[in-house]
């Protein structure tokens, strides 16, 4: 009897564990509603963090316990050991399934290295302060020192490379390529402007384009918050890109529902500007407007809070993109709030355009921010939110991202790699290539599902 009641014992114990690690892991998985939202989320967002530090919530970043399984380990001791790169085979193009021009990815080109730059650039990010001085004064400061210490919670397969070698944009083009990604949007500033850890990136653009167009891909360009950007800027720069760039067979443009081929610009952080801003551009009785002009285009706004889709309207927006990784960071990129926006963008005839990410991580730049990281659970966290996307019926789907490894949303290849300061994330015990493999999945899905709904939703299809 008693052997029978320590059998039962453990076997109880056991069932639990497991049904406690499952309540977990669906919990990682689906974190729609979590409370964190409103006051830790949109503090991040630039003109939004006035509106919500009034509410004064503290937290305990030190006691998360979501950050456990995905943060870096400082003070290991032990040898530097870095994976080397896979070898690759060369891709058999005609084995591969067809591209997919409806799915999107957003792709970054600021990275620097002293071979082709003469210095770091992006690899060394510092570490960003807290904007409450209390908070501010329990994480560390400075910036990264590569090439072992990057802004990175993983390690690219590549190294810390530069946007500029010709062999690294090659093989992120075959990357994609392998894929079945279509489109990628590139970050881009004006000429003679970047961001402010960066340098100017746009004379990158004729070797992006070039090396897309081998492997058939497309180039949009995301447009990114440069200084002071207004309606009058924003049309002499889209002069500018369609006039320097827009004949070259890569440049992309979107069939739209009355038969035209427009340029496609993703507008990020768009609400900063005022709506009655945008509105000079982009109503046909604007000031400044581009329409019905040889500069016409399709303008896809970022939605972050629910009130935005009213200003994106009286803005002249063509269409929304959510942008962020993070499910329930935002309202947008909340995928339960996708079937609604999809319904409210049809209703006013706008391109639905949701964002989807493997996951997220931005602890090595914003130690602060354990709250927002998304752990990718092998895979599911970015199937889960393919799948919700597709369950919206799009008109596009874009992916966030092929390269941002400051905020851990890369689906571009990591390798393992410790130092004696650091254990980067990996992709293990899958391979480096994870991530590609699964988008090339879900671009064949997305592709057949597209086609069944598109006629009844009058969405192109070629």
């Amino acid at each position: 009897m008693a052997k029978i009641r320590r059998r039962t014992c453990i076997i109880l114990s056991l069932f639990i564990l497991f049904v406690f690690s499952l309540m977990m892991g669906l919990k990682m998985l689906r974190p729609n509603t979590a409370t964190f939202g409103a006051p830790f989320g949109l503090d991040l967002l630039p003109e939004l963090r006035q509106q919500t530090i009034h509410l004064g919530k503290n937290f305990d970043v030190q006691k998360s316990d979501r950050i456990n399984s995905e943060t870096n380990t400082k003070n290991f001791k032990s040898v530097e050991i870095t994976m080397k790169p896979s070898k690759t085979s060369e891709l058999n193009l005609e084995e591969l399934p067809p591209l997919n021009y409806y799915l999107h990815v957003f792709y970054y080109s600021w990275y620097g290295n002293p071979q082709f730059d003469g210095k770091y650039i992006h690899w060394n990010h510092p570490v960003l302060e807290h904007w409450n001085p209390r908070i501010a004064k329990n994480f560390p400061q400075g910036r990264h020192n590569p090439p072992d210490d990057i802004g990175s919670s993983f390690y690219p397969e590549l190294g810390s490379y530069s946007s500029r070698d010709p062999s690294v944009i090659e093989t992120h083009m075959r990357q994609m390529r392998s894929a079945s990604i279509g489109v990628l949007a590139l970050s881009w500033y004006p000429p003679d402007s970047s961001d402010e850890n960066g340098q100017p990136t746009d004379d990158l653009v004729p070797a992006i384009l070039e090396k897309a167009h081998k492997y058939n891909l497309k180039v949009a360009f995301h447009i990114e918050p440069y200084n002071n950007r207004d309606d009058q800027n924003m049309y002499k720069n889209v002069k500018y890109i369609i006039d320097k760039y827009g004949s070259h067979p890569a440049f992309y443009r979107y069939k739209t529902r009355t038969g035209n081929n427009l340029p496609m610009f993703y507008v990020y952080d768009s609400y900063i500007t005022k709506p009655e801003k945008w509105a000079n551009l982009l109503t046909t009785s604007g000031s400044q407007s581009i329409r019905n002009s040889p500069y016409d285009g399709l303008f896809i706004a970022l939605l972050v809070e629910e009130k935005h889709k009213y200003d994106i309207l009286q803005s002249g927006f063509d269409g929304v993109y959510t942008y962020f990784a993070t499910n329930g960071f935002t309202y947008g990129s909340s995928h339960q709030n996708w079937a609604s926006l999809k319904s409210f963008c049809d209703k006013y005839n706008l391109i639905f355009i949701p964002s989807v990410g493997p996951g997220y991580i931005d602890t090595s730049i914003r130690p602060w921010n354990t709250q927002n990281t998304r752990n990718r659970i092998s895979g599911k966290y970015y199937e889960v939110a393919l799948s919700a996307a597709l369950q919206a019926l799009p008109s596009l789907i874009s992916i966030t991202s092929f390269n941002e490894w400051h905020e851990g949303t890369q689906i571009e290849k990591a390798v393992p790699k410790r130092t004696s300061n650091t254990v980067y994330l990996d992709y293990r015990p899958h391979k480096p290539g994870l991530y590609l493999e699964l988008t090339r999945k879900w671009s064949e899905k997305y592709s057949k599902a597209r086609l069944t709904y598109a006629s009844d939703h009058q969405l192109p299809v070629s």
